[in-house]
């Protein structure tokens, strides 16, 4: 039964309070406004998804200029190493290299030759069998398995303080190679090729698990004039043995260099000859 002494309690609405619907509404719209972070990561969406046209342009204006500063750096990185170079060195490269380039020419015109003495027909097993021959004397000589001979160089190292590392003697390697060495010996016991290891350390170089004597005596065959420019190089292979080991290296070009050293390859342990060339397009 109701107090008749008590008022009944006015019922408050947000109408009657003021400010109350501004501070409610205020509220809501806080809570739909998406924070900072959030409305970053919506423009970044939007740039990603639909680029527009000025950012396709500054992406492809962007791309260019990294393209040209790397291009620029290795340009400057090559015009400073032949920038020290003397300008019989020069001569002496670019002599090296029509000389390279003419062998290969010769190369193309055989192997266009003997395709069309394939095409015709005309002595056709003759022709494949001497194609094979050659090719497998030609591998040969790279892969160290049979003895070799041609014009080329004696290089001699001397090492009076015992400081020529393997890492040294591998950059002289390398070197040759560069300058087209076909076969390398050393001290007339080891022959290098594309596995040859350097190990030991300054003064007990190894190769290949032989022990290295001094002085050192690389037989080396290709274009002598080639060779010995790639050795003597400023800044090269004998400039480094002269400076780091403080020994010498002695060049002497020969019509002749007789390599009968062989290297004995070890079975494959995984990779075995393919039957046919599948999966290759």
């Amino acid at each position: 039964m109701p107090d008749p002494q008590r008022e009944p309690e006015a019922e408050t609405t947000t109408s009657e309070v003021p400010g109350a619907g501004e501070s409610a509404t205020a509220s809501a719209a806080a809570g739909a406004r998406p924070s900072p972070a959030a409305a970053a990561r919506q423009r970044l969406r939007r740039l990603l998804t639909k680029p527009g046209r000025g950012q396709l342009i500054a992406g492809v204006l962007v791309f260019l200029v990294a393209v040209g500063a790397v291009t620029q750096v290795r340009t400057h990185a090559t015009d400073k190493a032949y920038s020290n170079a003397r300008q019989d060195d020069l001569v002496q490269i670019l002599d090296g290299l029509n000389s390279e380039s003419r062998r290969l020419q010769g190369e193309i015109e055989d192997l266009e030759q003997t395709r069309q003495s394939l095409r015709s027909g005309a002595d056709r097993e003759r022709v494949a069998r001497s194609e094979t021959e050659r090719r497998v004397g030609e591998l040969g000589i790279l892969a160290g398995t049979v003895p070799a001979v041609g014009q080329g160089v004696r290089i001699t190292v001397t090492d009076p303080d015992h400081k020529l590392s393997p890492e040294l003697m591998l950059e002289g390697i390398e070197e040759l190679r560069d300058a087209g060495a076909e076969a390398i010996e050393i001290n007339d016991r080891v022959r290098v090729v594309a596995s040859t290891s350097f190990g030991g350390g300054p003064g007990a170089l190894r190769v290949d698990g032989v022990k290295i004597k001094t002085p050192v005596v690389l037989d080396v065959i290709g274009d002598s004039d080639s060779l010995a420019t790639g050795a003597s190089f400023r800044g090269g292979f004998a400039d480094q043995v002269s400076g780091n080991a403080h020994g010498e290296v002695r060049i002497s070009k020969q019509d002749k260099v007789l390599i009968n050293s062989l290297h004995r390859a070890r079975d494959n342990q995984y990779a075995h000859p393919a039957s046919s060339p599948t999966g290759r397009r």
